[in-house]
């Protein structure tokens, strides 16, 4: 149990560190790159599903 508050800790201390310094010095990204990013996400969401599920039925 202790080893998993510390995990918990950990994460949550870096989101609070890493989320504000994203914000400060992370650039903002043109329509056509989001348009790029969106289009690629439902072909790997397929693929994750789809290897989740062979990894399912293998073991």
């Amino acid at each position: 149990m202790g080893v998993l508050l510390i995990i918990l800790g950990i994460l949550f201390a870096t989101l609070f560190i890493l989320i504000p310094l994203l914000e400060k010095y992370g650039r903002e990204r043109s329509p056509e790159e989001l348009r790029k990013i969106s289009r690629l996400m439902l072909p790997l969401m397929i693929i994750l599903i789809i290897a989740t599920a062979v990894r399912y039925f293998i073991s």
